[in-house]
């Protein structure tokens, strides 16, 4: 299958040295309207986001529920078909592979999801579940080398040997996220996609989370794609941010441009919403309200998909999707605001 064509403000360089690179991607669905007979429509949940991801870096990716983040994460281990693009991992095309390539990759990509207890079957034990990866890719493995892995794995996440054969019920949603962290490193992965991992979860137990995933990464040396709407969480774990809007990117930088000089209006936006834990600064601070809901995915406006709810917005962004450019050689935007 031929590669997608490069995306506009992505440099083809990074494709050698990155562990991911995705360009240009599509996923879209079939949706039946109302009516008899149902009109078909088509919902691009993802619409031509490209990006590259390095070794043992974190690129975090945020926007409104909606925006289509978990259906991105999900494309990217063929867990939903992608329509067009380009995957490449490790230097292979995997869009479109074969499924004995995907059991390859999927040996070394691993995912923590949103929900603890959702994702842990109820009918096994922590034994079983965090060896269940080993026994599925190490066949031969001798169970009594998966058990040492087993307690060797909970051991790193913080949990005992005393939890083995207890089952998820048992748990609060914290020690849940940390068995699902076990069970996606215990094949000591390259790259592990978290899919809102703390959004479930207090506060006071999102901050040890961060922090176990924080230091497994260094442990480790892992590659991390960080999903999530909170950007207070993202700044914490994140090397670079990508910004999504309604299935496209409206930004892409590096931490520090993003929560410093966000350009682009909806990251404005976004990061005007972030609280301040000084108070005095907080009262005093810019909020940027964004009017109007999230427009329909599966009636978008035309041209640029957040020209309905930007302060900004002329009439050149009804008629052209912008772009993803790069300006001042810091950040790529799709505004043309900075054409």
């Amino acid at each position: 299958m031929n590669a997608a064509a490069p995306t506009p403000g992505l440099p083809q360089r990074g494709r050698e040295e990155a562990l991911l690179s995705v360009r240009d991607l599509h996923v879209q669905f079939a949706v039946r309207g109302a009516g008899f007979p149902a009109p078909k429509f088509a919902l691009k949940a993802v619409n031509g986001v490209g990006f590259d991801l390095r070794p043992g870096e974190t690129l975090g990716i945020v926007g409104e529920s909606g925006c289509g983040k978990s259906t991105l994460a999900r494309a990217l281990l063929n867990l939903v078909p992608s329509q067009a693009g380009s995957i490449v991992y490790r230097g292979n095309e995997m869009r479109g592979a074969a499924p004995a390539a995907w059991q390859k990759v999927r040996r070394e990509v691993q995912m923590v999801f949103q929900d603890p207890l959702a994702s842990l079957d109820p009918r096994m034990n922590i034994a079983q579940i965090v060896g269940e990866p080993l026994i599925t890719h190490e066949p031969g493995m001798p169970r009594a080398e998966v058990l040492v892995r087993v307690k060797a794995m909970l051991k790193r996440v913080g949990l005992s040997e005393e939890h083995l054969y207890r089952y998820p019920h048992e748990f609060s949603g914290g020690q849940c996220q940390r068995i699902g962290i076990a069970r996606a490193l215990v094949l000591e992965p390259k790259l592990v996609i978290c899919d809102e991992p703390v959004s479930a979860l207090d506060v006071s137990i999102q901050a040890q989370i961060i922090n176990l995933l924080k230091d497994l990464q260094r442990e480790l040396r892992l590659s991390l794609l960080f999903i999530a709407h909170d950007l207070a969480v993202v700044r914490h774990v994140s090397d670079r941010v990508l910004v999504m809007y309604l299935g496209r990117v409206m930004e892409l930088a590096d931490k520090r441009e993003i929560y410093e000089h966000p350009r682009h209006p909806y990251t404005q936006a976004l990061q005007s919403a972030v609280p301040i834990a000084d108070p005095r600064v907080e009262r005093n601070k810019e909020i940027r309200l964004l009017q109007g809901e999230i427009p329909s995915p599966i009636h978008p406006p035309s041209g640029c998909v957040f020209r309905s709810r930007c302060p900004h917005a002329f009439a050149k962004c009804a008629e052209e999707v912008p772009p993803l450019k790069n300006v001042d050689g810091r950040a790529d935007v799709a505004c043309w605001l900075y054409e």
